[in-house]
């Protein structure tokens, strides 16, 4: 018999089990083998603040074990971490949890942070736009090789002197987007999500180069306004890949190259942007991971914070045009002295403006550079890519590994606060990871980027990816936020990483079954209004089965994804009705290798 037992995801010990809005009531329990307690204390204190003792209150007797509780008053929000100290009669301490430096998250949000009604429930479609599709007036650069082979490998190979320029452009545009607004309005698409289309030298536009100008490879900012307008007929927000962290070489502000008229930073001491960056007299200066096609940015700048966050700056400006949202690019490189003011500007403009930052970790304790990042607190994020999930579900899928992403659940079901939960952005793949068919199909995966550009899933391996993708897609579309489908993961387009993940959309070579297969999840979502914020509740998480509940009452859900080669039987009471096979059923079985989702049909 253990000395204590403590569950952080049951509701017994943590009440409330989620995170609460300032000020907080919290009751937190612990039990401890009878006769074994001479005192228990519950140790709470803020992100690098001091800790309170607060003694713990003998309640009951359950079995073997005598029930100790608290309740706690917490008045500001924050960040805070909590542990139990166990006095023994035999004289020890002893700490819970047991692991040296060891304690319990708490998140404690503003009472006000919310995040727009209008992302839950839908479906977010990612589109890297020069190889989506290309449709109307085709607007050359003279500093681009363009491609009449659509469906060719890009350009991957590095010139004479090292540089793999990202210049080859096969001519997706706004235009084309525009021309498919309907496909993707009968996919069930409610949020297109760009990836950078601002004036810059690249085909993936991270290098930015006008803020105010749409690339005229893609259109003009006559274009991007019909775009909006269109979408918006059509039933979808639009919201841009915000990079704000560095601009290209090649850019109006920095302008190494010459190419603007006006001078820019590297150019002249004079330039209204030397203060944007920290150049050398030797003519070195400060980039992005060392990669001097992209300077970066001074955020403290006030020039640059007025620039972006300004009345009349970037963000004001370009939802003016039409923007509902951004999604911040290295969100933990924009410090909160330029972070507060931009989303602060967002919401001013548009109070229903979806803020979503790029973040591969847990979002609710992140340190970037040896600060914590206060992003679910208030006044910041109203959600962040899910890319512990992604881990979880490839997991779970590939490998059958249903523990892991039952732990990835409980852990963003206690740190995220409900808003934000429900807001967050469900990615499988997307322009900086392998498409996913290729990760859940492939193995062996060749080393160097010319072996890559000729890797090809077998008959076989592309069969049993699309098998997996079946259940990951569900997992992806059912549990708490909101699906973000990278452009042509529906249509089985498969590749390495970048480049190889960033081909062209197979216009007429579609996998049609696929494709139905994800309309038919996108109308999942849209018929129950569980999916939008609905409770989830582990059910069960063994031997390769993954069941849970979304929402509460009659409109409740059961979904369940079955990894393994055999049958399954998921034990869950109520539940009568198989969705997926329009049926009434006996028994909760879920077949091998297959998703089921169930409901509550009363007689």
């Amino acid at each position: 018999m253990t000395l204590y037992f403590f569950d952080e995801n049951h509701e017994y010990f943590r009440s409330p089990g989620v995170p609460v809005p300032a000020p907080a009531a919290l009751c937190l329990r612990i039990k401890v083998q009878c006769g074994k307690a001479a005192k228990v204390r519950v140790c709470m204190w803020p992100d690098n603040g001091e800790a309170v003792q607060t003694a713990m209150d003998f309640v009951g007797l359950d079995g073997y074990y005598e029930i100790y509780e608290c309740r706690l008053e917490i008045e500001k929000a924050g960040l805070y971490w909590y542990l139990f100290k166990i006095n023994t009669t035999y004289g020890s301490i002893v700490d819970v949890p047991e692991n040296p430096g060891g304690s319990f998250q708490l998140t404690v949000h503003a009472p006000a942070a919310q995040t727009p009604d209008w992302i839950y429930g839908g479906v977010i479609y990612h589109i890297f736009v020069d190889r989506f599709h290309k449709a109307g007036e085709q607007r050359v650069r003279a500093d681009a090789v363009y491609r009449p082979d659509w469906g060719g490998c890009p350009v991957f190979l590095p010139d004479k002197n090292g540089i793999v320029h990202n210049n080859d452009f096969f001519g997706g545009n706004l235009f084309g987007i525009i021309e498919k607004l309907p496909y993707l309005k009968k996919l069930g698409v409610t949020c297109l999500y760009l990836s950078p289309v601002f004036e810059a030298a690249s085909n993936h536009k991270y290098d930015t180069g006008d803020y105010m100008k749409i690339d005229r490879s893609f259109g003009d900012n006559e274009t991007f306004e019909r775009l909006c307008s269109q979408a918006g007929e059509h039933g979808m927000k639009v919201i841009l890949d915000g990079v704000f962290n560095h601009v290209g070489a090649d850019s109006r502000y920095f302008n190494k190259y010459g190419n603007y008229k006006e001078p820019g930073a590297f150019q002249e001491e004079e330039s209204p942007y030397d203060e944007w960056f920290g150049i050398s007299e030797d003519g070195t200066y400060d980039s992005w991971w060392g990669i001097d096609l992209l300077p970066a940015v001074h955020k403290n700048s006030e020039s640059y914070i007025n620039f972006i966050s300004g009345e009349d700056g970037v963000i004001a400006y370009w939802t003016k045009k039409g923007v509902s949202g951004w999604r911040l690019d290295v969100v933990d490189e924009l410090p909160d002295v330029f972070l507060d003011p931009l989303c602060k500007r967002m919401k001013e403009e548009n109070s229903e403006a979806y803020i979503v930052g790029e973040v591969w970790e847990d979002a609710s304790n992140k340190i970037a550079y040896s600060v914590r990042r206060r992003y679910f607190l208030g006044g910041q994020l109203d959600s962040v890519t899910n890319y512990p999930l992604t881990n979880a579900i490839i997991a779970c899928v590939k490998e059958g590994s249903v523990s892991q992403l039952a732990d990835t659940m409980a852990t963003l079901h206690r740190n995220y606060p409900p808003h934000i939960l429900n807001g967050l952005m469900n990615v499988l793949g997307t322009h900086d990871t392998m498409r996913i068919l290729t990760v859940l199909g492939g193995s062996d995966f060749p080393e160097g980027r010319p072996a890559m550009s000729k890797y090809r899933l077998t008959d076989q391996q592309f069969w049993l990816g699309k098998r997996k993708l079946r259940l990951a897609s569900t997992l992806q579309f059912t549990l708490p936020g909101v699906p973000c489908v990278y452009y042509g993961d529906e249509a089985g387009m498969e590749g390495g990483a970048d480049p190889f993940n960033r081909q062209c959309y197979p216009w007429g070579h579609e996998d049609e079954n696929l494709v139905k297969w994800y309309g038919g999840l996108s109308q999942l979502r849209k018929t129950y209004p569980c999916f939008k914020d609905g409770k989830y509740e582990l059910v069960e998480a063994r031997n390769g089965l993954f069941a849970f509940t979304r929402g509460e009452g009659d409109g409740r859900l059961l979904i369940a994804v079955n990894m393994t080669d055999d049958d399954r039987v998921v034990f869950a009471d109520g539940f009568n009705y198989n969705v997926l096979n329009k049926a009434k059923v006996s028994e909760l079985s879920v077949r091998a290798n297959q998703p089921a989702v169930f409901s509550i049909v009363r007689n």
